[in-house]
């Protein structure tokens, strides 16, 4: 009975006290605090940096956070992109960086500048959040730039390792990098490009890479444009149910035969 307890009645407590919503200027001291936790000083948005986001693109700034605490749990930041901007990238600030070539040019893309999480289920909290607002503007794809912390370490088990190999080598379907490994499962499946001193993240070595994914359902966006937001989000939500309802039942329950022998990293 306690374990049907754990397994069915704490993830909802958990989702409950998770509130996503659009961010503003209010909300930039706690947003601090935040990259305080997952990023060194040299990586962390500062007050201004914080500022110029939420001013520039307001409806593409979005936070998770505590309804006990009101402490920022994720956010999101993203602004749109041309494609003549993805194809030039070579460091971030050359996506993150509002340029007028973006804002005069029309594009139905977003480049993701932050991602910054304490806690999965408030990221995944993000995203659907974020989804139907999506449809209804018309966005379809988002590019985000990943670090790749298992580069380091693998560098030095195999000195002679290239980056764009490791970046592409896969275990199972899914990339043998923990953090494209993770993106990969929130959708964005394609390596656009490998770049060298990209940002300063030392277990990538500086290396990123930039990856897109395609918003959810996007092919039907002049459909989802006509709808009324509110029966927008009803209909998502049924289409969400009942995509968990069919991972679960097709979920592989492992048995012993299962098991692989052994594993390489």
């Amino acid at each position: 009975m306690l374990g049907i307890f754990v397994t069915l009645v704490i993830p909802i407590l958990m989702q409950l006290t998770i509130v996503p919503r659009f961010l503003t200027i209010d909300d930039i001291s706690t947003l601090l605090e935040l990259e305080s936790l997952q990023w060194t000083s040299t990586q962390a948005a500062n007050a201004d940096m914080l500022r110029k986001r939420l001013l520039d693109y307001p409806e593409l700034c979005m936070g998770a956070f505590c309804s006990r605490t009101g402490k920022a749990l994720a956010s999101l930041f993203m602004r749109p992109i041309s494609q003549r901007e993805i194809a030039h990238a070579r460091r971030w600030e050359d996506c993150a960086v509002t340029t007028h070539d973006s804002i005069e040019k029309k594009t139905n893309s977003l480049f993701g500048i932050s991602l910054t999480s304490v806690e999965p289920h408030a990221a995944a909290a993000l995203f659907s959040f974020f989804w139907p607002h999506a449809l209804k503007n018309g966005w379809r794809q988002v590019y985000l730039g990943s670090p790749i912390p298992g580069f380091k370490r693998a560098l030095e088990n195999n000195p002679s390792l290239d980056v764009t190999a490791y970046a592409h080598t896969r275990r199972g379907k899914r990339p043998l990098d923990p953090q494209l490994r993770y993106y990969h499962g929130k959708g964005f499946t394609r390596i656009v490009a490998v770049l060298p001193d990209y940002f300063p993240h030392d277990a990538s070595l500086d290396h990123g890479v930039l990856i897109q994914g395609t918003v959810p359902l996007s092919l039907l966006c002049p459909v989802w444009q006509r709808l009324p937001f509110k029966t927008l989000r009803v209909i998502l939500d049924c289409i969400t149910r009942v995509e968990d309802i069919y991972a679960e039942y097709t979920r592989p329950h492992p048995g012993l035969s299962d098991m692989p022998a052994s594993e390489q990293v």
